[in-house]
């Protein structure tokens, strides 16, 4: 949530530093680097068809580097229409698959792969909209009219659009995951910059629907309609799917600074749900009549109040991780839980003290209850392969012997 706006605040024109607030992580981006399409491909397809690859591929890379990544909906635009020629390069019967050397880079200048596989490129371009769609979402949740009283305000239209926004995403990452990625030899993928491990997409997808919930939450509180069945849900869930992210990374390599400060976030965020969800489980538990329900709501509430205080640490942690990131104010459901749990766990506490006196061996924390996930990553589907790539109607210059043994002269020379 916020890694990408921290480059892109610095930029790539060397601009004065700032630091970003962060609402939704976002990995920094990677962008494509220039690689020689013309070579790899003359004499097999088109050269109209060439150049427009060529052209398209190297327009994201200037639209990217001038902006930092800003251009969202010029990138798209781009990207989709480059992904329409590009998927004829993975097809085997075009026989082109490994013939191109992709190269991509970090946004930072930090890293580079390069990759002869098509699929590789396919899955990067697809991982650049993901990237894209997730900053889109934190800048909706980051008014630009700050008013100086630290105090957030986000219109309920921006965090439904946040919302929609993040199920978009997720459903890039899991196309990623379950379309793409499975196509790539592991050989190939041993060389992967680590944002594009396996474990890492599918987190990042999920922790896009845990904050999707989030807002959800937030939106429930603001309602007199939602009821505290419906709350202690969506923070249950929320904690599910936070707890999955994590699961995601385990079999990961995260020993780098992106994967040391994602999985502080992904720590930050668990805790916030997990003290929610057992805010809104003591809060159920205390509409019983029996003397352990009261019990045992008290320790949900003294357990949320432990537990938001370990978050706001972890908040710090996560700001204070490389790259330095600014956390938002309080603002949707944590903005409320932050003034009701400390206020609930010290008036319950004092009202049913008796009763933990008498009733210590009641003492234990329950079990919060489980809820099948309610939201799932919006479907994705490549765009349609351009009819350029309709070989009935190519044209292709047959080359000179003369001039395919200069070329391969010239490919030896720059070697």
């Amino acid at each position: 949530m916020g890694c990408t706006a921290s480059l892109y605040a610095v930029g790539l024109r060397k601009k004065k530093p700032s630091i970003p607030e962060v609402v939704v992580y976002v990995p920094p981006i990677r962008i494509p680097v220039q690689s020689d399409l013309q070579r790899s491909l003359k004499g097999l397809i088109p050269q109209d068809l060439m150049d427009r690859l060529a052209s398209l591929r190297n327009q994201i890379t200037l639209v990217a580097e001038d902006t930092g990544g800003s251009a969202i909906n010029e990138l798209n635009r781009a990207l989709e229409e480059y992904l329409s020629l590009l998927t004829g390069l993975t097809k085997k019967e075009h026989g082109l698959e490994d013939l191109v050397e992709f190269k991509w880079k970090n946004s930072d200048g930090k890293y580079e792969n390069s990759v002869s596989n098509s699929w590789f490129e396919l899955l990067s371009v697809v991982h650049m909209m993901a990237m894209l769609t997730l900053s889109e979402a934190n800048s909706l949740l980051i008014p630009k009219d700050h008013s100086g009283s630290g105090i957030r305000v986000v219109s309920s239209d921006c965090k439904r659009e946040a919302v929609d926004l993040l199920l978009k995403a997720a459903g890039f990452l899991e196309f990623c995951v379950r379309e793409i990625s499975v196509r790539i030899p592991p050989d190939i993928k041993k060389i992967f910059s680590k944002d594009l491990q396996d474990g890492v997409l599918e987190a990042l997808s999920i922790q896009a629907l845990g904050l999707g919930t989030e807002i959800q939450l937030g939106l429930a509180v603001d309602s007199q309609k939602a009821t505290l069945s419906v709350k202690r849900r969506l923070a249950c869930e929320q904690l599910i799917y936070f707890s999955q992210a994590y699961s995601c990374l385990s079999g990961c390599d995260m020993n780098h600074e992106y994967g040391k400060k994602h999985l502080w976030f992904i720590k930050w965020k668990f805790l916030e749900a997990k003290g929610a969800a057992y805010y809104y489980h003591g809060l159920i538990l205390d509409k019983g009549n029996e003397p352990a329900c009261h019990i045992s709501a008290v320790c949900c509430f003294l357990a949320a109040e432990e537990l938001l205080s370990e978050s706001k640490k972890a908040c710090l942690s996560f700001c204070l991780a490389a790259p330095v990131t600014r956390s938002p104010p309080l603002w949707g459901a944590m903005k409320h839980l932050h003034q009701k749990i400390p206020e609930v766990a010290s008036r319950k506490s004092q009202m049913y003290g008796y009763l933990l006196e008498e009733e210590k061996a009641l003492q234990t924390l329950p079990d919060l209850p489980d809820f099948q996930l309610s939201l799932r990553p919006d479907d994705y589907v490549l765009p349609e392969i351009n009819e350029a790539w309709d070989r009935e109607k190519w044209e292709i210059q047959s080359q000179s012997l003369k001039e395919h043994l200069k070329d391969c002269e010239d490919e030896i020379g720059t070697e």
